[in-house]
């Protein structure tokens, strides 16, 4: 198999993985330098880079490596570990390199409006992919949105064909409650990586009480950016736009300050009976 165009079609189809290349070696090594290893999502690998106690460590490393989305450098000094004797390796000192390999991070936008319309600009330049949804074909076609590489005019089929992964983010600027609702209703039950969602506290809070009385649990909410976007005093749509890409390169470079503007919710207060009491 050509690792290569494996990687290729791991990126094309949204799923991530590591690879690992032996930078350096020193002594005797049962492999050379340059030697490869894919280990995709799933655990399972192609290509090798020596076998043994030296290829389970690295595969266990790249796992973390493809959660961090950061590369490692790993160096194992075999003639000095009695572990990795296991009559593959006579000694030596040998260093791997263990790189993610990524999709392009893709940002689905609900909704088609002037917010749609700059976001889809600044995150195009900050290496996104673009999709747009929204059932008014006035506001999601091409000339709107010349970057988008998908637009759907129909949110159920947008529910239908879009797939979100680890490489998702689900930004929620539709024209009304009704729909950020509908949007996030079946956003929060996705494997998105990200879901936002544009409003007031006040709607923010309307919505999940709305989601809550069908069905939802409040805990589902916890994974929502609401409101939307790191707070830097935006008013403007541009400067809304602004926000919301920080917070999304904030997201996807696993940056602590991103999760500050999650909103708490503890579920709706229960109600009260005739004594006055909850």
């Amino acid at each position: 198999m050509d690792l290569f165009e494996e990687i290729v079609r791991m990126r094309q189809a949204g799923r991530r993985a590591a690879l690992a290349t032996i930078v350096h070696t020193n002594g005797s090594i049962p492999s050379y330098e340059s030697s490869r290893m894919l280990v995709r999502e799933d655990g399972s690998i192609a290509g090798t880079i020596g076998g043994g106690c030296v290829e389970a460590e690295v595969w266990a490393a790249a796992r973390e490596v493809m959660q961090k989305e950061s590369p490692r450098k790993m160096v194992f000094n075999l003639n000095h570990e009695a572990s990795y004797d296991n009559g593959l390796i006579c000694g030596g000192t040998l260093e791997v390199f263990v790189e993610p390999i990524l999709p392009q991070p893709t940002v689905y936008l609900f909704g088609g409006g002037h917010v749609s319309t700059a976001v889809a600009k600044a995150a195009s330049v900050a290496g996104f992919g673009i999709g747009v949804v929204d059932d008014r074909e006035a506001f999601a076609n091409a000339e709107r949105f010349p970057m988008a590489q998908e637009i759907h005019t129909s949110y159920e089929d947008a529910f239908q064909t879009i797939h979100p992964n680890a490489s998702s983010y689900l930004v929620i600027v539709t024209r009304g409650h009704k729909e950020d609702m509908r949007v996030l209703a079946w956003a929060v039950r996705t494997e998105a990586r990200y879901v936002g969602m544009i409003g007031s506290k006040r709607k923010v809070l309307s919505v999940y009480q709305a989601l809550e009385i069908e069905g939802y649990r409040a805990e589902e909410f916890e994974r929502v950016y609401a409101p939307m976007g790191l707070e830097v005093g935006a008013l403007s749509p541009e400067e809304i736009a602004i926000s919301v890409v920080a917070e999304l390169v904030a997201v996807r470079r696993n940056v602590a300050i991103a999760a500050h503007k999650k909103l708490k919710y503890e579920g709706r207060p229960a109600p009260i009976n005739s004594m006055g009491e909850r």
